[in-house]
């Protein structure tokens, strides 16, 4: 076990969100978390890996310089 285990309000902070949103992925089960007793833990690799997995990469298209020719 080598992940720090964040509260749902560190994870909120890093994430810059409110605390709601951590919440909800738990409980729509989109990010991995740890119970600990009644407490909710979230993996800090989870957290990384979640924020890899929805990252969208910008679309580079080539720009025709003068438009097309008439």
């Amino acid at each position: 076990m080598t992940d720090r285990l964040l509260t749902v309000e560190e994870a909120a902070q890093l994430l810059g969100t409110t605390a709601r949103f951590p919440r909800r992925l738990i409980a729509e089960r989109r990010i991995v978390f740890v119970k600990v007793g009644r407490h909710v833990r979230i993996p800090e690799g989870a957290l990384a890996d979640f924020v890899a997995a929805n990252t969208v990469q910008p679309i580079v298209t080539s720009r025709q310089r003068f438009g097309a020719a008439a």
